[in-house]
């Protein structure tokens, strides 16, 4: 019978290198993304500039729509056209995957304003233009 177990243990760690560690495993996988196979052909795609996000203990909630009001407040409800309920893990792994996207966007296009009053140029928009310096 210790033969047999013997036999299932060597079968088991078939395939792994001698003297790989649990750790050692995670690393590699780490560093080598899956590549999963994806079926988009069903896929609704939608813009928006607009979200808003909610939360629970166990999920978040994340409303994404079209505002056609982009300066001032809004006259008119923003009409929501999508609505996104996720748990808390996939929304932390969904953040990294944001911040390394916008990273290479920065790298390659420089950095984004978020704050549109400092993007809007002057003169533009019904915005007065800056008097210049005396």
């Amino acid at each position: 019978m210790a033969e047999s177990q013997d036999k299932e243990k060597k079968e088991a760690g078939a395939g792994k290198p001698a003297g790989d560690s649990p750790k050692a495993g995670k690393a590699a996988e780490q560093q080598q993304p899956v590549q999963i196979p994806v079926d988009d052909s069903k896929a609704l795609t939608t813009y928006s500039n607009y979200y808003r996000v909610a939360g629970m203990a166990e999920e978040l909630i994340i409303d994404f729509g079209l505002n056609t009001q982009p300066f001032g407040v809004p006259t008119e409800p923003i009409p929501i056209s999508t609505r996104v309920v996720i748990n808390f893990y996939t929304a932390k792994r969904m953040l990294h995957a944001l911040q390394l996207a916008i990273q290479r966007h920065e790298a390659a296009f420089g950095v984004l304003e978020t704050d549109i009053q400092k993007r809007v140029r002057p003169g533009v928009m019904g915005t007065p233009p800056s008097q210049p310096p005396k």
